[in-house]
């Protein structure tokens, strides 16, 4: 099954996230995710759920009319589409308590169609766990993301591991020379001092009076990925977050034209991290955390539940391009436990992947000097 029949219930997803996250943040925090990188984990999760946990798990995910195998099989396809990339690197992995086995049919979907490495880890030694699971997932995304997890239970029985790591060159380079202090309003009463960059170029460009908005796409280097940037009317950030959609997205990339713009874009690096399930829970997904939930696919032999979801993203952006790592783990435990566009603040990030239709990250950017 093609992997376009993702696309809609994963930016679905990503959207309701999105504004979740964004309901729970502090005024002037950052958010920023990976949507393609939580829906995987999740979706490799779910192999091992039955019942109601499983359906509860592929409603909140948007893939209520489709079935497991139709899942896996496009995202095999999808991480197929993106195996060739030079700037992208997708990939999961199952650490596995030395001594607890799952089912041999949940590790041969999740190896087969999530291309997931199974690996033993001694958690009756949580130190020497956290640090070989961190020193896994800092390998996979170039020390990027270091420091995921930050302790684990003795008792733990397995942790999944997702990993989007996306490193872009822009198609068209910002000179360094033309780079200034500038100020970013990030609220009324809060101004941060930032390195603007500045670019006079042709960019797909479009001012949508109707959602108040305006929206630039900037291309990175290899055809398949961009930055789509969304910077709401002065004043209107609350609105359009709360009407923003999937079709929001279709509709300005369908009316994007290739304009003259002075832009002025902010360089930053930031962090995000999240604990996700109470939020997984609040959309619909409470099972999988309680002692209803049913993992009977993944393992026969002991009770399990979710213990924790974590997610960690990060973004920078200079001159030269675009780095943006994301990781999500989930922790199971057994159930005894133009023209100008000038951005000076707040603003929408997207970095799409057009091949196969994922937002690979999204986020908002209250703060550029936030780490």
């Amino acid at each position: 099954m093609s992997c376009a029949k993702l696309s809609a219930p994963n930016a679905n997803f990503a959207f309701a996230l999105y504004k979740s996250l964004s309901a729970k943040a502090t005024a002037g925090k950052n958010i920023f995710f990976s949507p393609l990188g939580i829906s995987s984990a999740l979706s490799m999760l779910a192999t091992g759920a039955k019942g109601a946990t499983h359906q509860q798990m592929f409603s909140t995910l948007g893939y209520g009319a489709l079935q497991q195998a139709q899942v896996n099989e496009a995202y095999e396809h999808l991480f197929h589409m993106t195996e060739g990339s030079h700037n992208l690197h997708v990939g999961n992995a199952v650490a596995l308590r030395s001594g607890f086995a799952p089912l041999e049919a949940f590790l041969k979907d999740v190896e087969h169609y999530y291309a997931a490495h199974a690996f033993d880890v001694n958690f009756a030694k949580p130190a020497e766990a956290v640090a070989e699971i961190n020193a896994y997932i800092a390998n996979k995304t170039h020390d990027k993301i270091t420091g995921m997890v930050k302790d684990l239970d003795p008792e733990m029985a397995m942790v999944l591991i997702n990993y989007v790591y996306f490193s872009g060159e822009w198609v068209k380079h910002f000179n360094v020379n033309h780079t200034k202090k500038a100020d970013f309003h990030v609220d009324a009463k809060t101004t941060v001092q930032v390195d603007m960059m500045k670019r006079t170029g042709r960019y797909d460009f479009y001012q949508d009076d109707d959602n108040h908005t305006t929206v630039i796409l900037l291309p990175y280097r290899g055809g398949n990925t961009s930055m789509m940037i969304v910077l709401p009317d002065e004043g209107k950030m609350e609105e359009v977050e709360a009407s923003i959609n999937q079709n929001h997205i279709r509709h300005w990339h369908d009316q994007l034209f290739r304009s003259s713009v002075d832009l002025y874009l902010p360089k930053f690096s930031i962090s995000a991290e999240a604990s996700l399930e109470s939020t997984l829970t609040a959309m619909g997904m409470a099972d999988a955390f309680s002692d209803n939930a049913d993992f009977s696919s993944l393992t026969d032999k002991t009770k399990l539940k979710v213990s924790k979801v974590s997610h960690k993203a990060l973004l920078s952006v200079d001159e030269t391009g675009t780095v943006a790592a994301g990781v999500t783990t989930i922790e199971v435990m057994p159930m005894s436990m133009p023209e100008a566009m000038k951005l000076d603040r707040p603003f929408m990030v997207f970095i799409l992947e057009h091949s196969t239709k994922s937002i690979l990250f999204m986020g908002k950017i209250n703060d550029p000097t936030a780490m």
